[in-house]
């Protein structure tokens, strides 16, 4: 983003994008308690920004992240009961998922074991090295990978240990899984499901939010 607030906590709408994010799973029937991984200098502002002006009724723990995001799901797994069955991972700066996905895609999860959001390819897909291409890839076969995902919890425990064994690094938890020879079903996401990491990803989400906000009171209106 280019400034000194971490992207986490700039304002949308008014209300800090982590606190968009808590308050879908919050809503979420499906979703029983939620552990928060954050960089430990993050704490402060977390408190001040996020949790005491906006607090999250789910809210199981607060952990430390590592110098990695693998890392940082690992210590959130780790901070997770021992009881628990089913894992979502989401990312904590796409504050436009929605109760709907959220449940589709831990419903799905709970039948076969994994699953994730991801929405078809829109655009020709080339694959190339230094900097020529060297294939053009069928875009009907292709899907990009969204947060939430989710796991039976044994699953997800046993990608992340056989990780570290074998010293390997992943972009997101779907691939470690897949590893394990797992099959990862697919849900259909949305584009509104954006990850805000520019200037122009905040303005885009600022409209999307406005829209919804513009609907929701139409209905409310509707019905009365």
């Amino acid at each position: 983003m280019g400034g000194t607030l971490e992207k986490q906590f700039l304002q949308l709408r008014g209300i800090p994008i982590l606190a968009h994010t808590l308050h879908v799973f919050d809503r979420t029937p499906e979703v029983d308690a939620i552990v928060l991984v954050v960089a430990p200098q993050q704490r402060q502002s977390l408190e001040n920004e996020v949790l005491g002006p906006h607090p999250c009724k789910k809210l199981f723990s607060v952990i430390d992240g590592g110098p990695e995001r693998q890392d940082s799901v690992a210590n959130g797994l780790r901070a997770t009961p021992p009881e628990c069955e089913l894992v979502v991972v989401h990312d904590g700066v796409r504050p436009l998922v929605t109760v709907d996905l959220l449940g589709k895609v831990l419903a799905v999860a709970h039948r076969h074991g994994a699953a994730i959001a991801a929405i078809p390819a829109g655009d020709t897909v080339k694959q190339s090295e230094d900097q020529k291409v060297v294939a053009t890839l069928e875009r009907e076969t292709i899907w990009l990978a969204q947060t939430p995902q989710a796991f039976h919890a044994a699953i997800l425990r046993r990608a992340y240990e056989e990780a570290v064994r074998d010293r390997v690094i992943a972009t997101d938890d779907a691939a470690l899984a897949e590893r394990l020879g797992v099959a990862v079903h697919l849900v259909h996401g949305s584009s509104e499901n954006l990850k805000v990491t520019t200037p122009s990803d905040l303005v885009v989400a600022e409209a999307i939010l406005a829209e919804r906000e513009a609907c929701r009171e139409i209905q409310t209106t509707e019905d009365r």
